[in-house]
């Protein structure tokens, strides 16, 4: 394991302390979903400062760098995400975000210095490197298409694919010092869901003189709950839920209009477009039953993650023999989603999680709140993995 020894040695605390300086900045200037205009540029200085070669712009603000190994092999890609989410922060840290209605409640500040911090190993151990490392700053994944699809659509990878690529993603309910793996589906398909309810709206004391579109979205969203969930296949994993609805009327004031926006998420893509042909019939059906009419949009999102069972397997091991046993757990399936998944059915791919809880403390910030706070001793577990497994898969490629 001489490349472990190699990786601790490089990892130093002065080096921990300038990679969580760089994440506090990233942290404290948070930028939208394909937006991510300084954070590209304040990435790729860090990139020419340290010498490394990269390819901008992809998709407008996203970057490939690369690393050529001294020995001839294979090549893997190491993916980081870059967006933050329309989230006001309230964690009182002394770098929480200076952009107002922005902040990075994902944890894609961990993984950007994570990858940093993988580049600066990396750049010193190529005598160790059986091959090339690929390494993404990727924006715009949380928002549909995702910023994955739109850089294959690109040709980030000009014509020829990586053999293998790996994503992490933070995880509060892990102590940090651990990861998890789950080889096969992991994570779900993830649509949204927008339908426009018309009918005739009117004085609400008056029901005999209105076609009352509330009362007709009340009833397609109760239907819908009840005929997606017992149509679905025995086994697959289903979720619809309507986190919106909107009806512009009053107290006694029926709108003409009401309009519901969801996602529908599930493991099983043939059952995912039998249940968007399902949801368009049963609200346009109860909406003409009623003397209405409906418009359904379903916006394709991301779809089901598979991780590759040798890649997941052969990193999994890895990971033991770095970090040992009882720092790797095995994971459940996800119902979240990951426009990874985009990167993982063009190469063969896996993506692990980090823990990010403080270690000794059972209070966990959730992801996508206002709180949520990552614990930094996370780093050293995310860089030392990263950098180790990029250099041992190399050596020995599961695929």
């Amino acid at each position: 394991m001489q490349s472990k020894g190699h990786i601790e040695a490089l990892l130093t605390d002065q080096m921990l302390d300038e990679l969580i300086r760089i994440r506090r900045h990233l942290h404290q200037f948070p930028e939208p979903s394909f937006e991510e205009h300084n954070t590209s540029a304040y990435i790729r200085g860090i990139l020419d400062e340290w010498g490394i070669a990269y390819k901008f712009p992809i998709v407008n603000t996203g970057i490939l760098a690369w690393i050529k190994g001294n020995k001839p092999g294979k090549r893997i890609a190491l993916r980081s995400d870059m967006d933050a989410l329309p989230i006001n922060e309230q964690t009182g840290l002394d770098y929480q975000s200076e952009n107002p209605g922005v902040m990075h409640a994902c944890g894609h500040d961990i993984h950007m210095v994570s990858l940093l911090g993988t580049i600066r190993i990396l750049d010193q151990l190529k005598d160790h490197i059986h091959g090339e490392v690929l390494f993404i700053f990727q924006p715009g994944e949380e928002k549909v298409p995702g910023g994955a699809k739109l850089m294959l659509e690109a040709g980030i990878f000009d014509g020829k694919l990586p053999d293998m690529i790996i994503a992490q993603h933070v995880l509060p309910d892990m102590e940090a010092g651990h990861v998890g793996f789950k080889p096969g589906i992991y994570m779900a398909s993830s649509d949204e869901i927008y339908i426009t309810v018309n009918g005739k709206g009117g004085h609400g004391a008056l029901p005999e003189h209105i076609n009352d579109p509330v009362l007709m979205a009340s009833h397609i969203l109760i239907t819908l709950q009840q005929e997606i969930n017992r149509k679905s296949p025995g086994g697959v994993p289903t979720v619809l839920s309507f986190g919106k609805v909107s009806a512009e009327g009053a107290v006694n004031v029926i709108p003409n209009q009401v309009n519901l926006e969801g996602t529908f998420r599930t493991m099983n893509e043939d059952w995912r477009k039998e249940a968007h042909r399902l949801i368009d019939k049963i609200a346009s059906g109860i909406a003409s039953s009623m003397g209405g009419s409906c418009l359904v949009e379903i916006r394709h999102g991301y779809p089901v993650l598979h991780n590759h069972e040798q890649i997941t397997e052969e990193a999994k091991k890895k990971a033991i023999q770095l970090m040992g046993q009882d720092h790797v757990e095995d994971m459940d399936i996800r119902m979240t989603a990951e426009d990874f998944a985009w990167f993982a059915q063009s190469v063969p791919g896996m993506m692990y999680r980090l823990g990010v809880r403080k270690p000794g403390s059972d209070k966990i910030y959730p992801l996508h709140t206002t709180g949520f706070r990552a614990d930094e001793s996370a780093l050293k577990t995310g860089i030392s993995l990263l950098s180790f497994l990029a250099v041992e898969l190399l050596k020995t490629p599961p695929v």
